[in-house]
């Protein structure tokens, strides 16, 4: 396990790096600039080998002297300096604080340093970009969002924490589950089931799935965020536990799954600390409709926007699996989609009692 001041240490080391830079740049009468990775649709791919989205090689400048620029680089070195006064504090804010801390009038001015959040928060993404940290490495972040249950213990800074022990509630993800921040102490499970929606979780949890099944039960309560992907994708590689997802049967649904397993294009500069190439589509398909007799009623027409998105996840390169060209192909063709909560239809139960447990012994996944 990574010591927190070490890790605090190695990122404090980036970022003088990169003031250490400029500062040569000036001594030397050069235009300061800072180099930056290029974020855009146009620099993006999906690298067979890590099974990921990343980020190309492509660069801009972003130059001091440039009055185009100017503005910019006088905010990306603030926000980088800001962030180096929180880790020398031991402290970690959010992104909104970091805004707060940072906006004031330019003394002899009458311009602030940033009008709107809209202005610091895709510099923090540069940064990420640029030194290869994530934010919590910065020590920044997001509000919690993911809650969590299972035969599991954390220490999560002096805490230790039963996650079996927790209530109907769950243990709430915390956004940083970096090694030196959440200690996983003891774990005793199969798998994980990632399940996309907080009310189905709440299912699973009530129904003790996760003891009868041997398994942690995780939920981002729609698109996860960067904590709970994090935590799976340790979960994978250190405990070697097979991650299924748990989707609605639509095109959005399907989205989030291939954001927990190939990453998404807006972080692609980070992938392969939060992507789990390895998760598997255990459900909701079109064509569990038939296979499981769910009443069609129960079934949703698609409209022009869902068709679209469909259009958008066959074209990607990590959809082209057969399996998956088949299933978007039927669902074209039967014109539906289908929640999960739509199970409740064939029984209350019938989700964690005889839908999943079938799924899993047929090992009935989408790839």
């Amino acid at each position: 396990m990574v010591d927190t001041k070490t890790k605090d240490k190695e990122v404090i080391k980036k970022l003088e790096g990169l003031g250490n830079q400029i500062i040569q740049q000036i001594n030397k009468g050069d235009s300061p600039t800072v180099e930056l990775p290029v974020r855009s649709l146009g620099n993006i791919y999906f690298d067979q080998k890590s099974r990921t989205i990343k980020l190309g090689d492509k660069v801009s400048e972003r130059q001091f002297l440039n009055i185009a620029h100017t503005r910019k680089f006088m905010q990306t070195a603030l926000v980088a300096n800001e962030i180096k006064k929180v880790i020398n504090q031991s402290a970690t804010v959010s992104i909104r604080d970091l805004y707060y801390a940072l906006k004031h009038t330019i003394e002899g001015t009458q311009e602030n340093t940033f009008e709107n959040q809209s202005e610091s928060d895709p510099l923090i993404e540069d940064l990420e970009a640029s030194l290869n940290l994530l934010r919590e490495e910065l020590h920044l972040a997001a509000s919690a969002k993911g809650i969590i249950a299972g035969n599991m213990v954390v220490k999560d800074g002096n805490d230790t924490i039963d996650l079996s022990k927790m209530g109907s509630g769950g243990w709430s993800v915390p956004s940083n589950v970096e090694e030196d921040r959440v200690e996983i102490k003891k774990m005793d499970a199969s798998y994980v089931l990632f399940i996309e929606k907080d009310a189905v979780w709440r299912r699973f949890n009530e129904d003790r799935f996760w003891q009868k099944n041997d398994c942690i039960i995780i939920t981002g309560r729609g698109q996860a965020a960067r904590g709970e992907r994090r935590l799976v994708q340790r979960l994978n590689r250190e405990h070697k536990l097979p991650i299924y997802a748990l989707m609605d049967a639509d095109p959005w649904g399907m989205y989030i799954y291939s954001v927990i397993k190939q990453g998404s294009i807006s972080l692609s500069y980070s992938e392969e600390k939060l992507a789990t190439p390895d998760t598997k589509y255990i459900g909701l398909t079109v064509g569990d409709v038939d296979k499981f007799k769910i009443p069609k009623e129960v079934t949703i027409k698609l409209n022009q926007l869902d068709l679209k998105r469909l259009s958008e996840l066959q074209s990607y390169e990590w959809f082209k699996h057969k399996k998956w060209q088949a299933e978007f192909d039927l669902m074209r063709e039967k014109n539906i989609k289908m929640e999960l909560e739509a199970l409740s239809k064939k029984g209350i139960r019938f989700i964690t009692e005889e839908y999943l447990p079938r799924k899993i012994k047929d090992e009935d996944f989408l790839p």
